[in-house]
């Protein structure tokens, strides 16, 4: 019986091979074109992506056929006809050397526009690689990204700004891995802006930390708040802290519209998230969302350490490029003595009444080191006789605790021995006194 199918035993194997390839190129052309509407992470490719990849797959046709013949000629058997079908795929992804006057960015505009995605057996997306390199092509976009993350240094400042005991003073910590802010349950601690530096192998985050801003009384406040505003002129990242287990109120708002003129980038901190259940915390992001247009939103916790460290990819993120801005080694660049008058403060804040804390300033007026002693001698100010007795305490008790407590903060800080001496002094109305303010540091 006669086999009538075509291109059955009654042609050369040239001619077989031809054939073959010929339907080899159909294949590859239908396939393209089934990938064609989607691309790189399976979105589908636009209006003008498509009508470029058809344009690429005619002229790739047109080359095919003007080259047959020629290849048929020098091809022996079936490897010529192998060879061409594997030709005419290359030429679909990326145009061949030999073509004279190929611009570069054509070459770089067709090997993007063979990048859709295909599904392997799993069903996930696989891209496609390059037959000749055997290298995978990514989205060019994507690949910016990951140069930018991966080669790009990025130095800068940021700050957390909010209202007073939002939990600014903590999340510094945490983020710093040390102990350089000093915190307490009474609102309105922090009096002084304090660095903290993050080192990373691509980046250095330059932590600022800053009083809450509030609606002053004294002469005290109205140099704190100004020294918040100054804060967030010079810094490139602000971060506004809204505590999770308190709704978002006046000051929230007043903060987030003082912020309007700002060049920095302004993202959205919720702290506290590990004292409240996930409803609760859903509606404080909502309402946290509705008060400024925040370039992202985080909810972390200080204490367990929830997405500490996704904050700080975040904030690292938007800081600018620019060359290292300290030394390594350096975590805080605050004078040892502003940091020992912190720790002394924090000790003499805890357990007082409310509206003690206030009232408190410290003034380390001497420090010496003898061999592996050092010997620190401090004032604590108060604006009462009344309030001297209570930091004091029954026979000195009280004090006695504030220097315990004080010490074994202070050696952890500078890894030495410490011999602590405290005294108690009286300045009337220092807050309001603008000579008793420059004498204590403000």
């Amino acid at each position: 019986m006669t086999d009538e199918r075509p291109g059955r035993a009654t042609e050369g194997s040239r001619s077989a091979d031809a054939s073959r390839g010929s339907r080899a190129a159909d294949a590859s052309r239908g396939s393209r074109a089934a990938d064609a509407p989607r691309g790189e992470g399976g979105r589908r490719l636009t209006a003008g992506e498509r009508n470029e990849l058809r344009r690429q797959e005619r002229r790739a046709a047109r080359r095919a056929e003007g080259t047959s013949e020629t290849r048929r000629g020098s091809s022996a058997g079936g490897r010529g006809g192998a060879g061409d079908g594997q030709g005419r795929g290359r030429a679909a992804g990326s145009p061949s050397a030999s073509e004279p006057g190929r611009k570069p960015r054509a070459r770089q505009e067709q090997g993007r526009a063979k990048a859709p995605q295909r599904a392997d057996a799993g069903g996930a997306a696989t891209p496609r690689t390059g037959k000749a390199s055997g290298t995978t092509r990514t989205h060019r976009h994507r690949e910016a990204g990951r140069i930018t993350q991966d080669d790009v240094y990025r130095a800068g400042f940021a700050c957390f700004v909010g209202r007073p005991n939002a939990g600014k003073s903590t999340l510094t910590n945490a983020i710093i891995g040390q102990k350089i802010a000093i915190t307490s349950n009474k609102p309105q601690t922090t009096r002084h802006v304090i660095r903290g530096i993050v080192h990373r192998e691509n980046a250095q985050l330059v932590l600022v930390d800053t009083p809450g801003l509030h609606r002053p009384r004294t002469l005290l406040g109205e140099r704190l708040n100004d020294l918040v505003r100054e804060v967030w002129s010079e810094t490139d990242v602000i971060g506004v802290c809204f505590p999770a287990d308190e709704p978002v109120g006046r000051g929230d708002r007043f903060i987030s519209s003082e912020l309007a003129e700002l060049k920095a980038t302004v993202i959205a901190v919720v702290t506290k998230v590990d004292l409240v259940d996930p409803g609760t915390l859903a509606r404080h992001l909502l309402a946290v969302s509705e008060l400024y247009d925040f370039a992202e939103i985080v909810p972390v916790s200080a204490v367990s350490g929830h997405q500490v460290q996704t904050l700080v990819d975040v904030l690292v993120k938007h800081l600018p490029e620019s060359p290292q801005l300290y030394p390594d080694d350096v975590l805080t660049d605050e004078p040892e003595q502003v940091l020992i008058a912190e720790l002394i403060r924090e000790s003499a804040l805890e357990g007082v009444r409310d509206e003690l804390p206030h009232s408190i300033a410290v003034l380390v007026e001497e420090m010496m080191v003898e061999g592996g002693l050092t010997k620190i001698y401090a004032d604590l100010y108060v604006e009462r006789d009344s309030q001297k007795s209570i930091v004091i305490g029954s026979r000195g008790v009280r004090l006695k605790e504030v220097g315990s407590r004080a010490r074994a903060e202070i050696e952890q800080l500078l890894g030495t021995r410490v011999y602590l001496d405290l005294h108690v002094r009286v300045a009337k109305e220092w807050q309001r006194d603008p000579r008793q303010l420059r004498k204590l540091g403000f």
